[in-house]
């Protein structure tokens, strides 16, 4: 038996409640995880974990076990992330949440550099804007715009996203361009709503040194970036979305900017992990490229 393996292996089990969501996690055959935790359990001499037909839990000495699991396997994982070609060449598979608008907009663009750079780690991109179970689903980072709301997460703040008011060219040869925001009450807006919080945000600006926020009520509300975008663009009322994400169209004259006399708050733009011990060399080379990539991006603070 393979021990640091099999400790692999049960530590994926206790975290996902399930043989068969860890072997697929691992990338490996449902009867080797059984095997391994088997033969780990006949190693220790005590049970570590109940199983039934329908679930799987930690025993009370399983639980013990696997805290000291996650410990050895973390010191083990910063000793080869100490050593300087693992930090120049490292391998294997990153899983990463997001968001599909953030995705096409910022992270797609650039991956070729990424692959340029480390050609031997195999990116996993989940796209979703809602709130995920790190460790459940096997994700080892999430980039995510807005507040951190989970405290046992952590995060690290990556920039503040500008926001910018636009509409499409037809939508405002039709309706007129507002030119202060108390005129935005007389239009249309296309609302979002947070997926992740149930929220609807509200139109955001500076003015006389404070911050105004107005709950617009428009006839259209969505939850998905993406969908945001393409409603504004289709001249279904006024966006003000994260101006990365929209900087093509406006480039193309596809949306036009409006109100620009006006500040308005940024975003911030954050990675978040499930913990930082055990932080493997190849997240460690997706944070710096990332970070290296928002630093240099005029639309990121």
């Amino acid at each position: 038996m393979d021990r640091l393996q099999a400790m692999e292996v049960f530590t994926r089990v206790v975290e996902t409640n399930s043989f068969s969501k860890a072997a697929e996690l691992m990338d490996l055959p449902r009867g080797s995880v059984s095997n391994l935790v088997q033969a780990l359990e006949l190693h220790v001499g005590v049970r570590l974990l109940n199983r039934t037909t329908r679930q799987v839990s930690v025993t009370e000495d399983g639980a013990l076990y696997y805290e000291r699991c996650v410990q050895i396997l973390g010191e083990i994982a910063d000793a080869d992330a100490s050593l300087s070609n693992k930090l120049q060449n490292p391998t294997g598979t990153i899983r990463i949440d997001t968001s599909g608008t953030l995705a096409r907009a910022l992270l797609l663009p650039a991956l070729a550099d990424f692959y340029q750079k480390y050609p031997h780690i195999q990116v996993r991109l989940g796209l979703a804007d809602r709130n995920i179970d790190l460790i459940q689903d096997g994700v080892d980072c999430v980039i995510r715009m807005g507040p951190v709301e989970e405290s046992s997460m952590v995060a690290r703040a990556i920039g503040n996203a500008r926001l910018t008011t636009c509409a499409s060219p037809a939508y405002l040869d039709t309706h007129g361009t507002p030119a202060t925001i108390d005129d935005l009450r007389e239009h249309n807006t296309v609302n979002y709503v947070s997926s992740r919080t149930g929220k609807t945000f509200p139109f955001e600006f500076i003015a006389d040194g404070e911050t105004q926020r107005l709950p617009l009520t428009g006839v259209l509300s969505v939850n998905d970036g993406a969908t945001y975008i393409t409603a504004g663009a289709l001249g279904h009322g006024i966006i003000q979305p994260s101006r990365f994400m929209v900087s093509e169209l406006i480039e193309r004259g596809e949306l036009v900017e409006i109100l620009t006399q006006y500040t308005i708050p940024t975003t911030s733009l954050s990675l978040i992990y499930p913990h930082r011990r055990g932080l493997s060399s190849r997240v460690r080379a997706f944070s710096e490229w990332f970070a290296d990539l928002a630093r240099q991006h005029p639309d990121l603070q």
